[in-house]
């Protein structure tokens, strides 16, 4: 997935308002900021192969260390304890774990059976990337959901907060657009550097987003 996994994250602030919407980005999107360093040392493997999946030209052969279920849960526990050392936020730190292994639980279900369990175990996937109109449905309610979620938990500070908001969501739906229908990445090493650039991207823009506007937890108070 790729909306699903932003979804989750904006979806985490109604859990647990007074952190970051970055922190939570991070959070899900934590495999796919592994997957690219470990890609470029050639530790994991991808391979470009159009009709693999009916939604995507990549078929990913190889990536234990990145996005096993086990190995998840273990980076779910590292990230956690990083949140609560630095927050002592609970409610946080927990969120953070569940949000980890959660990009496991979405990948799973949009995957071929190319999910391991954990390094050199079996491999599972639902599949809903064999269809395209499955996929941007499923895809379409969680961000929707998701959204919905973070801005009821939150409100605008001022008129950066309020637009800032509908630019972020437009930015990633226009990326997960272009690369749903765009053309075939033109090697490895393009897909790791682009993936990694854009999701450090999203976690500025999430945090000056997020900077600017309110809990309503806090101002209820």
């Amino acid at each position: 997935m790729f909306i699903g996994h932003f979804a989750v994250g904006f979806a985490a602030k109604a859990l647990a308002p007074r952190r970051s919407l970055a922190t939570y980005f991070a959070a899900a999107q934590l495999p796919d900021l592994l997957w690219p360093p470990l890609l470029l040392l050639g530790i994991e493997k991808v391979t470009i192969a159009p009709g693999d999946t009916a939604f995507t030209p990549l078929r990913f052969d190889s990536y234990p260390v990145s996005h096993s279920l086990l190995t998840l849960a273990a980076w779910g526990a590292a990230f956690a304890a990083l949140v609560w050392w630095r927050t002592r936020d609970r409610r946080a730190a927990w969120t953070c774990w569940a949000l980890v292994v959660s990009h496991w639980l979405l990948d799973f279900a949009s995957h071929r059976p190319d999910m391991p369990l954990a390094p050199g175990a079996a491999k599972v996937g639902l599949g809903l990337w064999n269809s395209v109109p499955e996929t941007l449905a499923v895809e379409a309610i969680l961000f929707a959901a998701g959204v919905v979620l973070y801005a009821g938990a939150t409100q605008a500070r001022d008129a950066l907060g309020r637009w800032g908001l509908a630019g972020l969501v437009a930015l990633i739906l226009a990326a997960y657009l272009g690369a749903a229908f765009g053309p075939p990445p033109p090697s490895v090493p393009a897909i790791a550097w682009t993936s990694l650039v854009g999701a450090l991207v999203f976690l500025v823009l999430a945090a000056w987003v997020d900077g600017h506007r309110a809990s309503r937890e806090d101002a209820g108070r």
